[in-house]
């Protein structure tokens, strides 16, 4: 087991005081978005066994069948296939939506066969795997996932009375749910500028004055004056998970994360296609291409109780799976010896997992096989693989 020093990213919409207070250090004054636990080649965490600081991903690379267990290394190839994160959003992050992975190897394989080159700010698919990803609340966390039934949707726009949303408005009223949400997506996406950014004002203006529903379609306008995301994110479901809930997300569902603190893992991957929020490049055409035009039930989660204590959070994939135990003095030490790799991370109290005291904020990584149980008074997330 390795105790593990992580990268914390300075993306520009996260919280100045989120990580700082979980890690119990002084805010740095400048945001502080993500923590990367994994061994994602952008940021892997490091370790030491004895000889210096050492990458995790060297350390997988040198030996994946002793590190991720031959099974694990079979069935997802010579990488550790998750990445896991502590998220802290200030601010919203981009509207954006993931591939599958048939779409995600045509994408890559032709994105490599025209040179458009992998760091190109055009470029959509940095690798040839999909990117489902789940993120469990830590604080109150708001998020947008999945699209509202046209129906609710033209009734939230309708409620703004702005003349230039009737159009939108006659076209979710008009048409069979796929047809509406695309047409209205994509107007949305491609109309002239200027216009577009008038109706936005106008939209943010009337949120400011409704309040209620409308609260956090005026907090996006405010971050993204003039942006057609924030008309984009309001076809979307609002959700706010309390701590403990969750959200999967599969491909092509569109997505946003607005605000809180959560634990996220995902698919090992890069490919990212947005719909807006961001002044970063947005392919409309083969985002259309990728996007699911279907009316979806965010399907807030709940973790199912297993009888050591153990919550598991439901997914339909292998390449994670998240867990957490909210260990109590003097019960039963769980054991979470496992074939896969893991990685366990505390998140609140004191907990110890083999010989490693864990304070909130900090983890570490088992390797395929190596026996651990867990012990103290606090929160232990666990994530791992199916094999």
């Amino acid at each position: 087991m390795d105790r593990l020093s992580n990268t914390i990213r300075p993306y520009a919409w996260g919280s100045l005081t989120a990580l700082p207070e979980l890690l119990g250090v002084e805010p740095s004054g400048e945001p502080q978005a993500e923590m990367w636990i994994g061994a994602h080649p952008g940021a892997p965490s490091h370790l030491d066994r004895g000889h210096g600081s050492v990458a995790l991903s060297a350390v997988v690379d040198a030996d994946p069948a002793g590190e991720l267990g031959a099974p694990a290394a079979e069935k997802f190839g010579p990488r550790l296939p998750f990445l896991l994160k502590v998220l802290a959003a200030g601010s919203p992050l981009s509207l954006q939506v993931h591939p599958d992975r048939a779409q995600a190897e045509a994408g890559f394989a032709e994105e490599e066969r025209r040179g458009v080159p992998i760091d190109a700010p055009e470029r959509n698919y940095k690798d040839a795997n999909h990117k489902p990803e789940l993120i469990c609340a830590l604080t109150s966390f708001d998020g947008l996932c999945g699209f509202r039934e046209p129906t609710a949707a033209a009734a939230l726009l309708a409620g703004l009375d702005v003349d230039s949303l009737k159009p939108y408005v006659d076209l979710l009223r008009a048409h069979p749910e796929e047809a509406a949400l695309r047409e209205v997506l994509t107007a949305i996406l491609t109309a002239e500028p200027r216009a577009m950014a008038a109706t936005v004002e106008e939209t943010a203006l009337a949120c400011e004055r409704l309040g209620g529903p409308y609260e956090p379609y005026a907090r996006v306008a405010r971050d993204y004056p003039g942006d057609p995301g924030v008309l984009a994110a309001m076809l979307l479901n609002f959700v706010r998970l309390q701590p403990g809930q969750a959200l999967y997300l599969g491909a092509g569902v569109p997505h946003a994360y607005l605000h809180g603190l959560g634990v996220e893992i995902m698919a090992n991957s890069d490919n990212v296609l947005r719909c807006g929020l961001t002044p970063k490049h947005v392919d409309v055409p083969e985002l259309l291409r990728v996007v699911r035009f279907a009316a979806t039930d965010p399907g807030v989660q709940r973790p199912e109780a297993a009888p050591d204590g153990e919550e598991v959070y439901a997914t339909p994939i292998d390449e994670f799976r998240l867990s957490r135990y909210v260990l109590v003095p003097d019960a039963t030490n769980p054991d979470l010896t496992s074939p896969g790799p893991q990685v366990l991370l505390c998140t609140a109290g004191r907990v110890t997992a083999g010989d490693e005291t864990l304070s909130p904020g900090e983890a570490v990584f088992v390797p395929a096989g190596e026996r651990v149980t867990a012990h103290g008074e606090g929160t232990l997330f666990r994530a791992g693989v199916r094999v």
